[in-house]
């Protein structure tokens, strides 16, 4: 059960980052960037993204043990 619950957890953040990432560079391009500049963009976003989520596993992680 709780390998499931990481696994499922882990597929969702990916998931949303990469949304984000995605989201990123959509808008950065429709701003007027070229399509490497969109790149490295939505690549940023999708880094902080997974970065956070690695911060938030983290910071519950010592309050749970």
């Amino acid at each position: 059960m709780t390998i499931a619950l990481i696994l499922l957890s882990t597929a969702l953040v990916v998931a949303v980052a990469l949304l984000a990432a995605a989201a990123a560079g959509i808008l950065s391009r429709i701003d007027g960037a070229t399509y490497p500049a969109a790149l490295m963009r939505g690549a940023a976003v999708f880094a902080a993204a997974l970065t956070l989520a690695c911060a938030i596993t983290a910071a519950a992680a010592a309050v749970v043990g």
